[in-house]
């Protein structure tokens, strides 16, 4: 009996070891103090666990020629749901103008962590203070 008890305490300590080391300090990756405002088309929608990403093409600042490609890394799905968000709403917007208040990546490229996200029918998304 001890035996198989020893057995279950191991493997639960291994599954709640790996799914701790899974999740990573957003500050290691994201400066909080630096604050971009994009602005252009959502092209596409990654919903998923642990976080959910949306992907767009947009500017930083009118005066930028091109538009750029951002990776923008958000909350989870639950965090969604429980403001009356779900995949079928974001996909909706697929193809429309979206503007999304984010924190920096640290590596300077083209991604961020989603803070405030404006909708096409200007409903907004606060994902603070859960992600700032």
């Amino acid at each position: 009996m001890q035996f198989r008890t020893r057995v279950i305490l191991a493997l639960a300590v291994t599954l709640l070891a790996g799914s701790a080391s899974a999740h990573h300090n957003m500050s290691a990756l994201f400066d909080f103090n630096d604050r971009v405002t994009v602005s252009g088309t959502l092209n596409k929608l990654d919903w998923r666990n642990p976080h959910i990403y949306v992907f767009v093409d947009g500017k930083t600042n009118a005066a930028q020629p091109q538009a750029a490609s951002w990776s923008i890394e958000g909350p989870s799905p639950v965090f969604f749901r429980q403001q009356n968000i779900n995949k079928a709403d974001v996909e909706a917007y697929i193809g429309k103008s979206v503007t999304a208040e984010v924190s920096r990546a640290r590596d300077g490229s083209n991604s961020g962590l989603l803070r405030i996200l404006t909708m096409p029918d200007g409903k907004v998304v606060s994902a603070c203070p859960q992600n700032c």
